[in-house]
């Protein structure tokens, strides 16, 4: 099941079911935070309440696209109740890029990236409880840096450059009991400043304190073995730039499992009812082409399972 969050015509929030074309919407319900709370108390799984909430209005799903009127599949009533945070280095193949930024002396010595890509690679699977190696992680900020699919990704004023970076997002509530819920995924655009993090990888922390977009749609359950996605960059209504990307755990060097108890282990992202979207890395980026993003870009990101693409404009902060 796919899930979407939207603003209606008499402009609430609301929350609906994916189908063809149209979008069934839920009773009674008016965030999937609330779905989710909701199908607690019921002791219902998310899928099993929000079918019994399905009602008997619909609403055209490419009108709200026109219209602007998608949000984010998950969010807090409260934006500072959000976390935003990712892994890096995470696919296999991701270290290509990442290397191609740094080493710039062409040195036969491992890079600091290539080093932690290797132990992910050896040991990145955790099994039977046991956590495997720990693997990159950074902070993007809370629910105000997430702007909704179709609206605009802003570079600052202060920034060096804008590029997209396509990655699968988990999306999770902390529930009463101080306990990570998975609620499912979405995809995402990670958004960043490559060319500050070039400069130096310890600027990784700064080059990614930035705007993000995920959604529109929310997968219910498990994230598929193998997910392939597709990343665009539209300019002057043309595609200018593409590429294939992959994702899932077929092609990653750290399980999911890893990641969670990596992010999750830390009492302070373990608050009850609030609200984390952590991002699990790519292996594909336009910058890593050399490919210089312009305002005015649309960022368009696919992925198969996914419904809508996710869409978002380039705008630079004057």
């Amino acid at each position: 099941m796919r899930l979407i969050q939207f603003i209606n015509s008499d402009n609430q929030p609301r929350v609906g079911i994916v189908g063809e074309d149209k979008i069934q919407v839920l009773s009674d319900i008016y965030s999937v935070y609330d779905l989710f709370h909701d199908a607690v108390k019921n002791n219902l799984s998310l899928e099993e309440r929000a079918t019994e909430l399905a009602g008997k209005q619909y609403v055209d799903y490419e009108t709200l696209v026109k219209t602007n009127k998608l949000l984010p599949p998950l969010t807090h009533p409260d934006p500072y109740h959000t976390w935003i945070s990712g892994t890096g280095l995470t696919h296999l193949g991701s270290a290509a890029s990442r290397n191609a930024m740094h080493d710039k002396t062409h040195v036969t010595e491992l890079t600091d990236s290539m080093k932690i890509f290797k132990m992910g690679v050896e040991n990145g699977k955790m099994q039977a409880g046991i956590p495997a190696s720990q693997p990159e992680w950074f902070f993007k900020g809370n629910g105000l840096m997430a702007v909704n699919p179709g609206e605009e990704l802003t570079s600052p004023a202060f920034g060096m450059d804008g590029g997209e970076e396509p990655e699968m997002v988990g999306l999770y509530i902390v529930d009463a009991q101080g306990t990570p819920q998975r609620i499912g995924f979405a995809v995402g655009n990670e958004f960043s400043d490559h060319k500050m993090e070039r400069i130096n990888y310890l600027y990784l922390a700064h080059s990614k304190l930035r705007n993000c977009s995920y959604g529109p749609e929310l997968l219910l359950g498990n994230l598929p073995e193998s997910v392939t996605g597709t990343s665009r960059i539209i300019r002057d209504d043309k595609v200018f730039w593409e590429k294939e990307f992959l994702t899932g755990e077929a092609h990653m060097s750290h399980n999911l499992a890893n990641l969670e108890h990596h992010h999750f282990k830390h009492k302070l992202f373990r608050q009850p009812g609030d609200v984390h979207v952590h991002f699990f890395g790519t292996s594909v980026l336009s910058f890593a082409d050399a490919i210089e993003t312009q305002e005015g870009d649309i960022f368009e990101i696919t992925a198969e399972g996914f419904g809508k693409p996710l869409r978002n404009r380039l705008i630079i902060e004057k």
